[in-house]
């Protein structure tokens, strides 16, 4: 068995590393032709070029970057030396010209770094737009993922061989070493996508079942002793005695006890094991010729085979984590990533005990719990569902049966096509759990609208084919991440908007809306009625599929077939009063009725066209035309509001000196979405962003540099570098963020952009109003008041729109008053009903609602026996407003006045 240190393995590593030497020593003349042809570099640089065989032209690329980029930065940031930045500069340019000769590991022995070492050197020379480029990034992000599963993995074998025979024996070790080759070999052979944690752990329980089950009892320990014993004990079953003269073609046997074994004590799928192993595993036995063998497979026939695959694919030999090798090292932060989770005393006490969370044992325990959930569920309507669709005018049984069937084909296909070609099975496994889930949510959604409008006949809705596939693609999407989960692909949803999707986050999101086909804009629909429909959704998935959410409206909902244009066109053509939202909406809450019913089956409504029976439409603002499409309305609403939210992120970081400069940048991104939005096709919001900085900064005289903008931007949760180092300047066209700001975002508002600098700029936007949490910093309301909160102090700053509440000269009365205002926003009694309160859950964005009456709308009841103070504070407020609009509307007069 492995253990933690292998001083004993020493003529294994001496073995493995005999494999790492790079190449022939050069030539005492080649050495001197070096020298001459490369005199314009150091020696030490041309001497590294060598030993990394890397060719003339990636040696005169690396030294460029060198000397143009890395050369001069501040060494106190870059604990690395000169030696070390070199390689990283020669791994850029071998990589960008697809020239490199040597794998990974050959690569870091000779600049003598690990995995994370490197990658971090790399990261922290990228100062400049263009100094690593997308394709680079890629690469790294496919070495690291593939690191941190392989390690994640390495980790549980060494714990799942502890457990099955502990006992130090050289034999035994060598079989340990053995099938850890042979998972390398299988997962490298038949998985494309090498880092799918899951199905990558359930192959390795493969490739242990087909070692341990050549153990002697003997030397193996409980519960796997006695497995082992009954498969000894037991007689060949009809297959095997079929099987047996079939000698060329014969199946590996199945030890189903002993496999069943490995999969109770790994928390893992018995099913989908049985699955792999049946498929996958034996198509690799067999493709290996080991399908008959009775014995052991050699070591030395698996390590050449291994040999051969790593070479190909030039990436980090992981044999050498069996040998502790420094280039796989990493800390125990980055190697454990441990989560606590509560796990029940073996004692009976009903006391949680905190357990170590490995990425795989969370990756297991979110299988199990959506297989719970989904216990009683089916993958066939339930019987209330039927009835639902035989209420419908036109019944949808058979449509939807049909639509589920081929896109269950479809997903299969993909699904084999992006993990390989021998999990079909699995990809079956996973397409039957989403349509449980499609199935639940759709009867849950159906009984919520039964209950809102009380009828039964939901036609128009189960006969809508974009509504079905959103569903059943949004109920996918949650089987898949619970699958794939986010502990490993930190950052991964950053690669829609590449250039490429790399292989390795194919199953991530969006790619179920690239295999049904489905418009982004039209899965957006569905997500916040998903959510409300499935109370067994966990807070992680809720939070996954908000993630899904925002990267639609920041990019997938504005590629070029969006529908999203054609509805943004329709809005422009009703006239100017047809806004997708209009500005003076954006500071009130963020509130609303419409279910996913009401967006499906309204995308465009007149606002003389009474509301349908299935879907009633939400009654305009005041004093504002009738919105003609509700998902477009709320569309904006969701967008302004990230927008806004991303732009004072990326502002406190660059310019909490100018906060005069905030709501100008917000009013020319409003501008820009509202009017502009063809400057969103293809885009990525955040593009959008940066450039308005930009701008406004320019026109201000504020210094601010571009590169100042991105490196702030690279330090925010969620970025793809991608964002700013590919952007659409025309079709086909790509280019840096800079490019795009001269070449397009500047010549597009350019004479927008220079009103706001003459003495009378442009009016500015409202700040969108911005939801607080259920759970922290909610505003807490005044006792005695409906309609009176106190809010947590953010920050001392005051903002224009925030000094319009402040009266300044008038006083509020005696001290004592002052002294009972602390008295209740302190009182324990009413904090504590609050939150302690049996009812219903929190509903944050009604207690952020004022009505124009005094009515609080999240208890309905009236004001009543106000104090003097809440009169006096409600009157004060009032008063202020009403003279800062008789402001506006006097400046306004002024500056247009009448002919």
């Amino acid at each position: 068995m492995p253990p933690k240190k292998r001083s004993s393995w020493s003529p294994q590593k001496k073995e493995l590393k005999g494999n790492l030497k790079s190449g022939s020593p050069v030539s005492s003349e080649n050495a001197v032709l070096s020298l001459e042809r490369h005199k314009d570099k150091e020696p030490e640089f041309v001497s590294l070029s060598e030993e990394l065989q890397a060719t003339d032209p990636i040696c005169d690329h690396a030294w460029r970057i060198w000397e143009r980029e890395i050369r001069s930065m501040d060494k106190a940031n870059m604990p690395y030396s000169n030696r070390q930045q070199w390689g990283a500069c020669l791994f850029i340019a071998g990589m960008e010209l697809d020239g490199l000769n040597l794998t990974f590991t050959q690569f870091l022995k000779v600049v003598r770094l690990s995995v994370k070492q490197f990658i971090s050197l790399v990261r922290k020379m990228d100062v400049n737009v263009d100094t690593i480029s997308p394709k680079v990034n890629t690469a790294l992000k496919r070495l690291e993922n593939k690191y941190d599963v392989t390690l994640a993995l390495y980790q549980r074998f060494v714990k799942t061989c502890e457990k099955i025979s502990a006992e130090p024996d050289k034999a035994k070790t060598e079989l340990w070493e053995s099938s850890w080759t042979m998972f390398l070999l299988a997962k490298g052979t038949f998985l494309q996508m090498e880092d799918d944690l899951v199905i990558a752990f359930q192959l390795l329980l493969c490739v242990l079942e087909f070692f341990t089950k050549r153990f002697t009892p003997s030397l193996l320990q409980s519960p796997y002793k006695s497995a082992v014993s009954l498969s000894t004990l037991s007689p060949p079953t009809r297959t095997s005695r079929r099987n047996q003269g079939k000698a060329k073609t014969r199946l590996p046997e199945m030890d189903v006890q002993l496999l069943e074994t490995l999969c109770k004590e790994s928390d893992c799928s018995v099913d989908e094991v049985k699955n792999v192993y049946q498929t996958t595993f034996c198509a690799f036995l067999d493709s290996v010729g080991l399908s008959g063998l009775q014995g052991l497979p050699p070591l030395e026939t698996l390590s050449k085979q291994y040999e051969e695959l790593y070479h190909k694919n030039k990436d980090f030999d992981a044999r050498l984590f069996l040998v502790d090798d420094e280039t796989l090292s990493s800390s125990k932060t980055e190697v454990s990533k441990v989560e606590m989770t509560p796990r029940k005393n073996l004692s009976g006490d009903d006391v949680a005990i905190p357990v170590p969370q490995t990425p795989i044992r969370a990756a297991m325990n979110s299988i199990q719990q959506l297989r719970v959930d989904l216990t009683s569920a089916s993958d066939q309507p339930s019987s209330n569902l039927l009835v639902y669709y035989k209420n419908c005018t036109v019944d949808p049984s058979e449509e939807i049966r049909k639509r589920v069937e081929e896109l269950g084909k479809v997903f299969i296909k993909r699904f084999a096509q992006a993990v390989g070609q021998h999990c079909e099975g699995l990809g079956r496994k996973r397409f039957n759990l989403g349509a449980q889930l499609y199935y639940k949510v759709m009867e849950s959604m159906l009984k919520s609208e039964e209950k809102r409008l009380s009828v039964q006949n939901f036609s128009k809705l189960l006969n809508n084919a974009t509504f079905h596939t959103s569903l059943l693609a949004c109920a996918l999407e949650v089987v898949m991440a619970t699958y794939v989960g986010n502990s490993l692909k930190s950052g991964s949803f950053g690669c829609s908007s590449g250039a490429s999707d790399s292989v390795e986050t194919d199953l991530c999101f969006p790619w179920i809306l690239d295999v049904f086909q489905l418009p982004a804009f039209d899965f957006y629909k569905v997500i916040e009625s998903f959510i409300k429909a499935e109370p067994t959704l966990k807070h992680d998935m809720m939070k996954h599929l908000e993630q899904c959410e925002h990267i639609i409206m920041e990019s997938l909902a504005w590629k070029a077939d969006s529908p999203l244009f054609d509805l943004l066109k329709q809005s422009r053509e009703e006239g100017p009063g047809e806004q997708a939202e209009p500005p003076a909406t954006l500071n009130q809450p963020l509130h609303h009725n419409h279910t996913a019913a009401d967006l499906y089956l309204s995308p465009v409504r007149p606002s003389h066209q009474p509301p349908a029976t299935e879907a009633e439409a939400e009654p305009p603002t005041p004093g504002t035309k009738a919105l003609r499409s509700n998902s477009l309305s709320l569309f904006y609403k969701k967008l302004y509001r990230m927008a806004y939210l991303r732009l004072k992120t990326l502002f406190s970081h660059l310019l909490t000196s100018h906060p005069e400069l905030e709501p100008v940048i917000w009013t020319l991104l409003q501008h820009t979405l509202q009017n502009e939005y063809e400057l969103m096709r293809d885009r990525h919001l955040d593009q959008l962003i940066m450039s308005a900085m930009y701008a406004i900064c320019k026109v201000k005289n504020v210094d601010l540099r571009f590169k100042t903008i991105v490196t702030a931007y690279k330090e925010m949760p969620n970025t793809n570098q991608e964002t700013f180092k590919r952007v659409l300047i025309r079709e086909g066209q790509y280019d840096s963020i800079i490019v795009y700001y001269n070449l397009v975002f500047m010549q597009k508002l350019k004479t927008n952009i220079l009103q706001y600098s003459s003495p009378r700029p442009p009016p500015l936007s409202p700040i969108p109003r911005i939801p607080c949490s259920p759970y922290k910093n909610s505003p807490l309301r005044v006792p005695g008041s409906n309609n009176v909160y106190v809010s947590p102090l953010k920050s001392s700053r005051m903002t224009p729109r925030s000094r319009i509440l402040i009266s300044i000269g008038e006083s509020f009365g005696s001290a004592d008053k002052f002294q009972k205002i602390n008295e209740m926003v302190s009182s324990t009694d009413w904090s504590l009903k609050r939150s302690l309160d049996g009812g219903s859950a929190p509903k944050p964005l009604k207690r952020l609602r004022f009505d124009m009456d005094g009515q609080d709308e999240a208890d309905g009841s009236k004001s009543s026996g106000e104090s003097t103070l809440i009169q006096k504070l409600a009157e004060m407020s009032s008063t202020r407003t009403r003279m800062q609009e008789q402001k506006l509307k006097e400046e306004a007069v002024k500056e247009h006045p009448e002919p």
